[in-house]
This record gives structure tokens, C-alpha cells and sequence, in this order.
């Protein structure tokens, strides 16, 4: 099956010589899951889209605008569908990280979906263990919570574009990676900041995990935001900074001007939709200059922000996968760090689905997180009065 490119806007692309997946054995534990849910895999696994070759084109994905309305707007602020029909509700960390127990992400009601978006909107990432869930399911719920992402760069399941397959063995094919220089996922991150509407709700769903190690971290941008003082977030309120991809790309008008980013220019503090909440939106990946800075001033602003968010670990989450589960989290609120400590000795295997969401802005009339839910000590209050 010859590999097609993701959008009929795609003139000019490279072609993979293969479709194979290297002589790598697929995972048992994934295999059946993927045979379970009708995925035919005798045209090789994964399915890997034909990817673009010039920047011009990864523009034109998706360069017309389009309503979002955040799931977690219609939500009903005490979540009762959701958390009454729930074993447990287990909150992992004072400031992020939720695992609900006893519910299946297939069976739930549109109004527990709702319900779900806010609580991942509050908490910032939320697990559920012992998930039966194919890989159409989870692109479905993904459907529910904006504009699935197909990724043009990493290889689908086949025939459910949009669900990616993140199988760090085979990666490590094209960049192999080492202890000193894991690569990867690991580095501190959010998906997909260079769209012009970037991610919002994250699915990870890993069948397939290594017996010691492998964890995922999270860090919330709700709490790095409160970290700084109130007198420096009044400097970084309402600036913007440049975003870039992941991934590169020649112009086509210059090609031997090299390897080139998609680039995209965001507020470095922006609003959540659903929680009306303010989030320091930086990560040391994907976030290269503030608008307005000359380099060295941004360099150096840049680098503290990144610290807080990275440094700060009553700030973060670090969590144990076990087979068969899905972690959901929002990338607007959020970064996170898949941890290579396993160094590849075991297999890991997990699909993925990203859903889209609104534009990035910031409103300046929103609290913080802590303001909102009355947590604010005397000296918090004093000083906010201060620099009010």
C-alpha cells in the first residue's frame, strides 16, 4: 500500500521506501489489541504518511480558522455524572494529577465527556487504569474534544488516520538514542505549539510497558505561573513569544537555506477556556524568542521561566504506567518528559490521539488558579494588593 500524503493540499513529499516496521517484533500485548479492534496489519505497522517536504505545505494543513467550544464549558461544575459513577477518584498531587478508577473511556455518556474535559481543564492530566479501548474508540473521544490531528511526520495506525502510534523502539531506528542523549519524548514539552491553533486534550493510551521505568511526568502551567512573583508576571502578562515545530522543512523558494521550523507567535501566558484560569505556556523544546526582547534579554527571561516550570517538583506529577492504561491531559495548562530510564531494554508501545483547540489568547481580568479556588495566604494577598 503506497503511502499518501495527509492532505490533498500536499503538492511536493517524500516518500518512505518502506512501510515495514525495521524487523522490529510488534509487542504480543499490542498486537492484540490491534487484531481485537479489525486493524489489518498485512501491509506492515505502522502506517506511515507520505511526509511533506516544503514548509509552504504544512502551512496549508489546517490554515483556515474554526470554532472551538471547549468541552468543559458545558460541564456541570460539580462533575456528579462523572465522579458518582466512579469507583475512586485518587488526586495524586495537591496541584495535578487525578486517577479515576472503576470507569471505561469507551462507555462514557457526552455529558461525562463534558464532565472529564473540565476535570482534566482543573487538574491538568487524568488516569484511567484497565482500559479495554481499540484504537477507533480512542480516536472517537478524541473527535468529541476538538479537530483530530493527523501528523504528517509519525507513523498512524492503519486506517485510523489521526491515531499515532508512539513505539520509542522504533524511533530509535532513525535516531538512535543513548543515556547521555535520550532524545525524544524526553525532554520537557507541549504538543504541537507551532499550529496556529495548537493542541488542547491529549490521549495516550499505552498497551505495552517496560516492567521497571518508563515513567511520564507532568508539570503544571496553572502553579509555574504562580511561582513568580507578582511584579514579574505583570512584565510577562500580554507578551507574545515564537513557536515552533518539531519537525522541519525546506522553502521552496530558498531549499538551500536548509532544514526550516514552522513557526507560530502565542502569548506566553494564556487563558483556559473551560476554568477561565491563567497558564504560563512556555517549554524549552519548542519556545525560541519573546516578541519585543532583544535575544540576550529573551534568552535569559526564557531560560528562568523554563527553570520554574522544570525545577519546581511539588509543582509535578510523575506517574507509573501499567499496561492497558490511558493518561489524558491538557497541553494548554501543561508540559510533560517521558522518562527513557528503561533505556530501551523493554518494549513500550502506546497510540495516541490530539485534539485541536482554540487559538491561544490571554485575558487579562483572569485569576490564577489558587486566586479562583480561594487558597491565597495572607502574604500572597498582601502582595497581589501590592502590585495590583
Amino acid at each position: 500500500m503506497a503511502p499518501a500524503p495527509i492532505s490533498p493540499s500536499i503538492t511536493d513529499f517524500v516518500v518512505q521506501t518502506k512501510q515495514d516496521n525495521h524487523g522490529l517484533e510488534i509487542p504480543p500485548a499490542t498486537i492484540e489489541r490491534l487484531t481485537k479492534a479489525g486493524i489489518d496489519l498485512s501491509h506492515g505497522y505502522p502506517y506511515n504518511p507520505a511526509k511533506p517536504l516544503y514548509l509552504d505545505d504544512v502551512y496549508k494543513i489546517r490554515s483556515e480558522p474554526w470554532e472551538h467550544v471547549d468541552a468543559g464549558s458545558r460541564a456541570d461544575p460539580d462533575k456528579k455524572a462523572l465522579l458518582g459513577a466512579a469507583k475512586e477518584v485518587i488526586h495524586l498531587t495537591r496541584h495535578i494529577g487525578t486517577e479515576i478508577v472503576g470507569l471505561q473511556l469507551k462507555d462514557l455518556t457526552n455529558q461525562q465527556r463534558d464532565e472529564l474535559a473540565l476535570l482534566i481543564a482543573e487538574r491538568s492530566v487524568v488516569f484511567f487504569r484497565d482500559q479495554d479501548l481499540s484504537p477507533q474508540q480512542q480516536k472517537a473521544l478524541g473527535e468529541y474534544y476538538g479537530e483530530v490531528e493527523v501528523h504528517p511526520q509519525v507513523g498512524q495506525v492503519p486506517g485510523v488516520p489521526g491515531v499515532t502510534v508512539l513505539w520509542p523502539a522504533l524511533q530509535a531506528v532513525e535516531r538512535e538514542p543513548n543515556f547521555r542523549k535520550t532524545g525524544g519524548a524526553s525532554s520537557w514539552h507541549s504538543d504541537l505549539v507551532h499550529e496556529s491553533q495548537p493542541a488542547g486534550i491529549t490521549h495516550l493510551h499505552n498497551d505495552t510497558i517496560p516492567s521497571v521505568g518508563g515513567d511520564t511526568l507532568w508539570a503544571s502551567g496553572y502553579s509555574a505561573y504562580e511561582k513568580l512573583s507578582p511584579s514579574f508576571r505583570k512584565f510577562i502578562d500580554g507578551k507574545t513569544a515564537i513557536y515552533r515545530s518539531a519537525h522541519t522543512y525546506l522553502d521552496r523558494e530558498n531549499p538551500h537555506a536548509g532544514p526550516q521550523f514552522v513557526e507560530r507567535e502565542h502569548p506566553l501566558v494564556r487563558t483556559h477556556p473551560a476554568t477561565g484560569w491563567k497558564a504560563l505556556w512556555v517549554n524549552r523544546s519548542m519556545t525560541v524568542r519573546i516578541v519585543g526582547l532583544d535575544k540576550a534579554e529573551s534568552d535569559l527571561i526564557l531560560g528562568y521561566l523554563y527553570d520554574v516550570y522544570e525545577r519546581n517538583p511539588d509543582i509535578q506529577v510523575r506517574f507509573k504506567w501499567s499496561p492497558r492504561t490511558s493518561a489524558l491531559w491538557d497541553n494548554r495548562i501543561t508540559i510533560h518528559n517521558a522518562s527513557w530510564d528503561y533505556e530501551g531494554l523493554e518494549p513500550r508501545h502506546g497510540t495516541r490521539v490530539t485534539a485541536l483547540a482554540e487559538k491561544p489568547y490571554y485575558d487579562p481580568k483572569s485569576p490564577t488558579r489558587r486566586q479562583a479556588l480561594g487558597l491565597l495566604g495572607p502574604s500572597e494577598i498582601k502582595e497581589l494588593e501590592q502590585y495590583a
